[in-house]
């Protein structure tokens, strides 16, 4: 079961609003807000809001670690959609070295 301060350490890792955490899992700004004001496992709350959180959590790309001894916690399991860019059919070429680039290795 998820807690309160997962929730709220990976919306931090994902410098996500509140309101967007609604959004994406489809649950009411009201209830991100009290069930992040909780303390400790979200047990008294419906298990399907938890369950939305989670999974619209997951794939903004933090992963939840559950109690191993040392604590629950939470990760960024891969780069978040918010910040890259993964289309790997794409080739980027940055400015700063696209003029005089004379491949890897070259130098410079």
């Amino acid at each position: 079961m998820l807690t309160a301060e997962q929730i709220r350490a990976g919306r931090a890792l994902l410098r996500m609003e509140q309101k967007e955490l609604a959004e994406r899992a489809g649950v009411s700004l009201p209830s991100i807000k009290r069930l992040e004001q909780m303390d400790g496992p979200l047990t008294a709350t419906r298990v399907s809001t938890v369950e939305a959180i989670r999974v619209a959590m997951e794939k903004a790309g933090v992963q939840f670690i559950p109690e191993n001894g040392g604590g629950p916690g939470v990760r960024l399991a891969k780069p978040s959609s918010r910040q890259f860019d993964t289309n790997e059919q794409q080739v980027v070429q940055y400015p700063e070295f696209k003029d005089g680039d004379g491949g890897p290795g070259s130098g410079g």
